[in-house]
C-alpha cells in the first residue's frame, strides 16, 4: 500500500469534518487574533469620554462591538469605524494582526504618535482615513503592499518628512489627501503613474514646481496644491484634463500667465483658486465658456487690463474675486463688467477692491440677483455718485466703497437695506447730509463714513443701531451737539471716531453705558463742559483723545478706574485744577498730553517716571517736579506777603517772554502738522489695525510649523512678524472646522472685547475672512510673550533657568488679580472656566498676563441679564474643577479651584496630571499632608533657600527665616482655594489679601 493510499481515510475525515463543522470554529484561532488586536487598541486608548469603548468587553461578541463590523462568512473584522468620537490615545501596532481589514477610519479624534508601520500589513486595506487627529513622524514608506488601497486621508495632523515616492505604485489608489500637515520637500512625480480623481496636498511646506507628470491623470476631479512653497509656472499640460472640476493652487510663489484657450479645456471646472501668488498679464476672455464655474478667484497676483464684459453667461456664478491686482484700462469704462453680473442669478460674493478701476458705477446693479451679500469695490479710481436703486438687493450686508473718488450724496434709500452689516464709504468726497433713513438698516455694527465732506448734524437715528460696533464719522463738516443716542451706544466696542469736525456741546454723562468701548476720539471739534464722572464705567478704554476743544474743569476721579490707558490727550482745553495723582497708577501709558490747559499746583513727582510720554507745556500755574520738566519751583507759603524783588522779576519775566515766542512757534508747527494729519493720505495714529488673512498668512510664513507656539483642540499659536510695523505677534489660528470651534472663537471674542486688564492678554485685532481656498478663516492677533507660557517656565527643557521664589510669588499675585478683575471688577462677572499654566503667558519683565477665553462664561450681561452658555468641556483633566463632572453649573469657585491648583504647581514643580496622583490621591492632598512640618518635602526641590535669601526686589531684601513661613501661607491658600466643596474655597479677593500678608512677611524693606 502507499503512502497516498494509506492517508486517504485521514484526509477524507478530515475534509467531512471541515464540510460540517461550523466557520467560527474553524477559524477560532484568527478570530482570537482580532480579538487580542482589538484590546491592544483599546489599550492604547487614554481618553473616552463619551465611553463608546465601554462595550469592548467579554460580555458580548467583538464583532458586535461598537465600531466593529466583521464579515458574516468568516467572522473576521473587515471595518473599524470609530470617527468624531473624542477619542485621545496613540494607534496600537497591532492593528497591523486584522489581517482582513478593509475600512480603518479614525477620523476627528485626538490621536497622536507615529503611525505604525504594521499598518502596512493589511494587504486586504481599501481605506485608510485618520484626517484631524495629531498623528506625527514621517509617513509609513511600505504602503505599497496594501495594493488594494483605495483611499488615503491623512488631513490635519502633524505628518513630517516627504511624500513617499512609492505612493506613486499603489495602482487602485484613487484620492490622496495629504492637506495641513508639515510636509516638505516636493511633489513626487510618480503620482502622474495612478488614476487618482482626488489630489490634496495643500497647507503644507512642499516646494519646487507642479510635476508636468501630473497632467497624466486623465481622471483627476479635485487637485488642491494651495497654501505651499511652489514655484514656477503650472504646466500648460495640465490645462488639458477635460476631468477636472476644481483646481486650486492659491497662496504659493506660481507665477506666469494664462493661457487665453484655458477655459475651453476645462468644460467642467467649477473652482478655480488661483490667489496669493504671481500670475500676470489679462485675465482670458474665453472664462465665459466655463459655464460650470461655480467660484473664481484670482486675488492679490498682477493681472491687468480689463475684466471680461460677458460673465454673466456664467449663470452658476457664485463667488468672484478679483481684488488686488492691477486691473483697469485708461478708457475710464472698467466697471461694465457689472452689467453681465446681473444675470448670474446665485452670485453672492463680488471682490474686486485694490485696483486701477476707474468709472462709475452701473444702474444695472440694482437689478442683482437678491442672493447677493458682499460687495467690496474699494480702493479703486471709482466716480461717481451712489445709485440709489442699489435698495433691491435686500440681502446685502456688506457694502464697501471707501477710497474712492466717489461724490454726490448718500442716498435716502441706504437704509432700506434691511440686512446691511458693514458700511464702509470713507475716504471719498461725498457731500450732503447723513440722512436720517440710515438708521433704519439696524443691523449695522460697523459705520465709516469719514474722510468726506459731509454737514449738517448726526441724525438720532443712528442710535438703532444696536449691533454697532466701530462709528468714524470724523473728518467732516459736522455740526451741532452730538446726540445723546449716539453717547448710548451700549454695542460699541472698536471705537467712537468724531473727530476734525465743528461739533458742539457736552460729552453726555450716557458715554458712561459704552463699557465695552477701546477708543474714544472727539478732538478737534467745539465741545464744551465738564469730563462726566460716568467715563470711568468705561473700564475697556485704551485711547481717549478729547485735544483741540472748550472742555473745562478738573479731571474727575472716576477716571483713576481706567487702568488699560495708553493714549490720554486732553491737550489744548480749558481743564484746571491740579493733575491728579492717580495718573502715576496708568501700568500701560504711552502718551499722557496735559499740554496748554490751565492745570495749577505741583506737579506730582512719579508723573516724570517716563518724560517722553508725558507733556505739560502751557500751563503757566504748574510748578515743582523733576528738573528735566523745566518747571518753576513751587512758592513757599511763609513767603508769599513779601514782593519779589525786581531782580527775580526780571529773572523769571525774561524767560516768560521766550517761552512765549517759543509757544508761538510750537502753535504755528502745531496747525501745520495737524493739517498734514488730517489730510487722506495719512494714517491716522488711532485707526484699528484691520488684517487680512494674506497678512497673516505672510507674517507666519505661510502658517510655518517653525513659526508654531502651541496647539489646542481649537486652535494653534503661531509667532508672526507683520510687515507693516515689523513687530512680533502671536497669531492664534482657530481650527473652525473642529465641532465646537467656532463657538469658542465667538466666546473668546466676545469676553476680549468686554475686558481690559494689566494682567490679561491684550489683544491687538481679530480677523474673520476666507483664506486662499475660500473656507472660513478666524484668528485673534495677541502682543507677543517673549517668556512664552508659565507652563514651559515651570518645566523647562534643556539649560532653562528655572523661575525663583520671588517671581514665582509675583506670578501668583498677577494671576490673582487677572481673576478678581473677571470675578468682581469687570462690568461683567466672566468665568474663566480653563486656567493652567499654559494659559499663563509671560512677558519680558516675567508679569504674568491669563489667556484663551475660549471656554470663557458671562454669568450676567448688565444690558439683559441674560447668561451665555458655556462650551465644550469647562476646563482641563487636573485642573477643573471636580463639581464640574456632575454637570454643575459654572461659577467663580469653579476658576477658584483652578488657581488652587496652578498656585500648588507653582511653588511645588508638579504638575497635577503627574503619574504619582491616581486612586483620588492628588495634588491638593500631596500638600495638605505635608503642611507644616513637612513642608519642605513638597517645595519644589530647584528652589534653594539659601539663594532666595540673596536675591532683591525692587530695593526688598528676602529674610531667610521668613521663608519659610511665607511658603506655608501660600501653599495653605493653595490647599484651601482647591477644596473640593465650593463652599469650603475662598474668595478671590481674600486670595489676594493673604498673599499681601504673605508679601510683607516675605520681604523687609531695607534702608537705603
Amino acid at each position: 500500500m502507499t503512502l497516498k493510499q494509506r492517508n486517504l481515510p485521514f484526509l477524507h475525515t478530515f475534509f467531512f469534518f471541515f464540510c460540517l463543522c461550523p466557520a467560527d470554529i474553524v477559524f477560532a484561532s484568527s478570530n482570537e487574533t482580532d480579538h487580542h488586536a482589538l484590546l491592544a487598541f483599546k489599550y492604547e486608548i487614554n481618553e473616552d469620554p463619551l465611553h463608546v469603548l465601554s462595550s469592548w468587553n467579554n460580555s458580548i461578541p467583538f464583532c458586535d462591538w461598537y465600531g466593529v463590523m466583521c464579515s458574516k462568512r468568516h467572522r473576521r473584522v473587515i471595518s473599524l469605524n470609530l470617527s468624531s468620537l473624542q477619542l485621545a490615545g496613540s494607534l496600537s501596532s497591532q492593528v497591523g494582526n486584522l489581517s482582513f481589514l478593509r475600512i480603518l477610519n479614525l477620523d476627528c479624534n485626538l490621536f497622536k504618535g507615529r503611525l505604525p508601520e504594521e499598518i502596512s500589513l493589511l494587504f486586504r486595506l481599501q481605506t485608510l482615513t485618520i484626517a484631524n487627529n495629531s498623528f506625527q513622524g514621517q509617513l509609513p514608506k511600505n504602503l505599497t503592499h496594501s495594493a488594494h488601497l483605495l483611499t488615503l486621508n491623512l488631513d490635519g495632523n502633524n505628518f513630517t518628512g516627504s511624500i513617499p515616492n512609492a505612493l506613486g505604485y499603489l495602482p487602485k489608489l484613487t484620492t490622496i489627501s495629504l492637506s495641513a500637515n508639515l510636509l516638505t520637500g516636493k511633489i513626487p512625480p510618480s503620482l502622474g503613474n495612478l488614476s487618482l480623481s482626488n489630489l490634496s496636498i495643500a497647507k503644507n511646506q512642499i516646494e519646487g514646481s507642479i510635476p508636468r507628470e501630473l497632467s497624466r491623470l486623465s481622471n483627476l476631479q479635485f487637485l488642491h496644491l494651495s497654501q505651499n512653497y511652489l514655484s514656477g509656472a503650472i504646466p500648460a499640460s495640465l490645462y488639458n484634463i477635460s476631468s477636472i472640476k476644481m483646481l486650486a493652487v492659491a497662496g504659493n510663489n506660481l507665477n506666469g500667465f494664462l493661457p487665453s484657450s484655458l477655459f475651453l479645456t476645462l468644460p467642467k471646472l467649477e473652482k478655480l483658486y488661483l490667489g496669493g501668488n504671481q500670475f500676470f498679464g489679462p485675465i482670458p476672455q474665453t472664462i465665459t465658456n466655463a459655464s460650470a464655474l461655480v467660484r473664481i478667484d484670482f486675488c492679490l497676483n498682477s493681472f491687468s487690463g480689463s475684466i471680461p464684459k460677458s460673465l454673466g453667461g456664467l449663470h452658476n456664478l457664485e463667488l468672484l474675486n478679483f481684488g488686488g491686482n492691477v486691473l483697469g484700462t485708461k478708457e475710464g469704462d472698467d466697471l461694465t463688467f457689472l452689467d453681465s453680473l446681473s444675470n448670474c442669478t446665485n452670485l453672492r460674493q463680488v471682490f474686486v477692491p485694490l485696483n486701477r478701476l476707474k468709472g462709475v458705477i452701473p444702474d444695472s446693479l440694482a437689478n442683482f440677483s437678491i442672493t447677493l451679500t458682499t460687495l467690496w469695490l474699494d480702493r479703486n479710481l471709482v466716480h461717481g455718485s451712489i445709485p440709489s436703486h442699489m435698495v433691491n438687493l435686500v440681502n446685502l450686508e456688506i457694502l464697501s466703497l471707501f477710497e474712492n473718488e466717489l461724490s454726490g450724496s448718500i442716498p435716502q434709500s441706504i437704509g432700506e437695506l434691511s440686512n446691511l452689516q458693514v458700511l464702509r464709504l470713507d475716504h471719498n468726497i461725498l457731500s450732503g447730509i447723513i440722512p436720517p433713513t440710515i438708521g433704519n438698516a439696524t443691523f449695522v455694527n460697523i459705520l465709516l463714513l469719514s474722510d468726506n465732506m459731509l454737514e449738517g448734524s448726526i441724525p438720532n437715528s443712528i442710535g438703532n443701531f444696536m449691533s454697532l460696533k466701530e462709528l468714524d464719522l470724523s473728518q467732516n463738516n459736522l455740526t451741532d451737539a452730538v446726540p445723546d443716542q449716539v453717547w448710548g451706544l451700549t454695542s460699541l466696542s472698536i471705537g467712537l471716531f468724531l473727530a476734525g469736525n465743528a461739533l458742539t456741546g457736552p460729552i453726555s454723562s450716557q458715554v458712561g453705558e459704552m463699557v465695552n468701548l477701546m477708543e474714544l476720539d472727539v478732538s478737534h471739534n467745539r465741545l464744551s463742559g465738564e469730563i462726566p464722572t460716568t467715563l470711568g464705567n468705561c473700564l475697556v478704554l485704551q485711547y481717549i483723545r478729547l485735544e483741540s476743544n472748550h472742555f473745562n474743569g478738573v479731571i474727575p476721579s472716576s477716571m483713576k478706574t481706567l487702568k488699560g490707558i495708553e493714549v490720554l490727550d486732553l491737550s489744548r482745553n480749558n481743564f484746571s485744577g491740579q493733575i491728579p495723582e492717580f495718573f502715576l497708577e496708568l501700568p500701560f501709558i504711552k502718551n499722557l498730553n496735559l499740554s496748554f490747559n490751565m492745570f495749577d499746583g505741583e506737579v506730582p513727582r512719579g508723573i516724570s517716571g517716563n518724560l517722553s510720554a508725558i507733556s505739560v507745556e502751557g500751563n503757566n500755574k504748574l510748578c515743582g517736579g523733576v528738573l528735566e520738566l523745566r518747571l518753576p519751583p513751587c512758592s513757599n507759603p511763609k513767603n508769599h506777603r513779601r514782593s519779589p524783588p525786581l531782580k527775580t522779576i526780571l529773572r523769571i519775566s525774561i524767560p516768560l517772554l521766550a517761552l512765549a515766542f517759543a509757544s508761538v512757534s510750537i502753535v504755528l508747527l502745531w496747525v501745520r502738522k495737524s493739517r498734514e494729519e488730517r489730510s487722506p493720505s495719512s494714517t491716522s495714529e488711532h485707526q484699528h489695525l484691520k488684517l487680512s488673512y494674506h497678512e497673516l498668512h505672510k507674517a507666519t510664513n505661510g502658517f510655518s510649523s517653525a513659526n508654531l507656539l502651541g496647539e489646542g483642540s481649537f486652535g494653534a499659536v503661531f509667532k508672526g512678524m507683520l510687515s507693516r510695523n515689523n513687530k512680533f505677534v502671536a497669531i492664534k489660528v482657530v481650527k473652525l472646522h473642529e465641532h465646537g470651534a467656532k463657538k469658542s472663537f465667538l466666546a473668546e471674542c466676545e469676553a476680549l472685547r468686554n475686558i481690559r486688564h494689566r494682567n490679561l492678554v491684550k489683544i491687538i485685532t481679530s480677523c474673520s475672512s476666507i483664506d486662499f481656498r475660500g473656507n472660513d478663516f478666524g484668528a485673534l492677533v495677541f502682543e507677543f510673550m517673549s517668556k512664552g507660557s508659565l507652563d514651559k517656565q515651570l518645566h523647562p527643557t534643556g539649560e532653562s533657568v528655572k523661575l525663583n521664589i520671588v517671581q514665582r510669588f509675583n506670578i501668583a499675585i498677577d494671576v490673582a488679580m487677572a481673576l478678581d478683575y473677571l470675578h468682581h471688577q469687570c462690568h461683567v462677572q466672566i468665568v474663566h472656566c480653563d486656567l493652567k499654566p499654559s494659559n499663563v503667558l509671560l512677558n519680558d519683565d516675567l508679569h504674568a498676563l491669563v489667556s484663551d477665553f475660549g471656554l470663557a462664561k458671562f454669568l450676567m450681561v448688565r444690558a439683559s441679564q441674560a447668561e451665555s452658555s458655556s462650551i465644550g468641556l469647562r476646563g482641563t483633566i487636573g485642573y477643573v474643577a471636580p463639581e464640574y463632572g456632575l454637570s454643575r453649573e459654572v461659577s467663580t469657585q469653579g476658576d477658584v479651584y483652578s488657581y488652587g491648583i496652578l498656585l500648588l504647581e507653582l511653588f511645588t514643580g508638579k504638575r497635577p496630571t503627574e503619574s504619582m496622583f491616581a486612586n483620588n490621591f492628588q495634588l491638593h492632598d500631596f500638600v495638605e499632608m505635608a503642611l507644616p512640618d513637612r513642608l519642605m518635602e513638597v517645595i519644589d526641590p530647584s528652589l534653594s533657600l539659601e539663594e532666595e535669601s540673596n536675591l532683591d526686589n525692587n530695593g526688598q531684601c528676602v529674610n531667610t527665616g521668613n521663608i519659610r513661613m511665607c511658603l506655608a501661607m501660600i501653599l495653605q491658600v493653595g490647599v484651601v482655594c482647591s477644596a473640593a466643596s465650593p463652599r469650603d474655597r475662598m474668595d478671590i479677593g481674600d486670595v489676594i489679601t493673604e498673599l499681601y500678608k504673605a508679601k510683607s512677611i516675605l520681604f523687609e524693606t531695607r534702608l537705603s
